[in-house]
């Protein structure tokens, strides 16, 4: 099985011009092993996240979030879409969350001086399940309070057409920094092809995420992820989507929130109409009677250039 290592996965950016570190026919399974959004800074409880401490913060952006890639896939042309199935992602023994001054939204809290005024940095030891492994392990937040590993991708994507975006707060139609829960095992993404090869990256796999990752970092760790790229020909989608067992969502990324909440949903509503038979009249009605319709904001960072991230879900029952 083809490989990217942790050491060749150290690219801060999604960049056409990137020589290929792997070539793969559509429907092969590989691998691709993953540094945490630090690059190894974070070990223990003493590493802080003192900008001035961290190697690759003396650059603009910070040098933060590495990715592997890109995975040249035979066959994909401009215009086409991938399709992006996670098989499975393990990760490593542990993960961490650092805050504190100018980090996150009480990062100048006056109510809270121990947030705006040191910073501290949590550990957070995965332990094995039932099988003897993490893959159905629990993170131990605490000595009381833990819960199972939910691993997910937080950052992938494609080259962009013609700029150079990092992976720190590079995102758009093509993908990246994204931080979405659904991206995950079991799971088929749809991204629109940029270049010839398709040119894929992936990185910042997290154990575990709450809804909008409000302090900025969430569970973060390392992981080795298993994954397979396939190609529809000729196929037209607005951003990226999200095939579930269960269900469809529509994501969208802007500022302010409720731009990317209406986008994602008229988006899911498109969908609707153009691939499931629904008359736009329906569909439009069905996001608003419909129970079971849910919106995601997956992120909402307050972090360089990010914008907010929403998914628009649907039960597949109602397909």
């Amino acid at each position: 099985m083809q490989r990217i290592t942790r050491d060749d996965a150290r690219k801060y950016a999604f960049d056409s011009r990137d020589t290929p570190l792997l070539r793969v026919q559509p429907g092969e399974v590989f691998e691709i092993e993953t540094w945490d959004a630090s690059t190894g800074f974070f070990r223990t409880e003493a590493d802080k996240a003192i900008p001035a401490n961290r190697p690759g913060f003396d650059r603009t952006p910070p040098l933060a979030n590495p990715i592997g890639g890109p995975v040249f896939v035979e066959g994909a042309t401009r215009g086409d879409v991938l399709v992006v199935t996670i098989d499975d992602i393990l990760v490593d023994e542990y993960s961490w969350i650092a805050v504190g001054p100018k980090r996150g939204p009480l990062g100048e809290s006056t109510r809270y001086p121990e947030l705006s005024g040191e910073y501290t940095t949590k550990i957070f030891r995965h332990q094995p399940g039932p099988s003897g492994t993490l893959r159905d392990g629990t993170v131990r937040f605490s000595e009381r309070v833990s819960w199972p590993i939910t691993p997910f991708i937080g950052t992938l994507g494609v080259a962009p057409d013609r700029e150079v975006c990092t992976s720190l707060d590079g995102q758009g139609e093509w993908g990246g920094n994204l931080d979405i829960r659904d991206v995950t095992i079991g799971h088929r993404m749809l991204l629109p092809i940029q270049h010839t090869g398709a040119l894929f990256y992936l990185g910042d796999v997290h154990a575990s995420q709450g809804d909008t990752e409000f302090t900025g970092t969430a569970a973060e760790t390392r992981a080795t992820v298993r994954l397979r790229l396939d190609v529809i020909p000729r196929k037209k989608i607005p951003f990226l989507r999200i095939e579930k067992p269960d269900s469809i969502v529509s994501v969208f990324a802007a500022k302010p929130l409720e731009v990317a909440v209406e986008t994602a949903t008229l988006q899911l509503i498109d969908w609707l109409v153009t691939e499931h038979g629904y008359s736009p009249t329906d569909a439009y009605c069905l996001v608003s009677t419909c129970p079971d319709f849910r919106i995601h904001v997956y992120q909402m960072c307050q972090i360089r250039n990010l914008k907010y991230v929403a998914g628009a879900e649907l039960p597949r029952r109602y397909l």
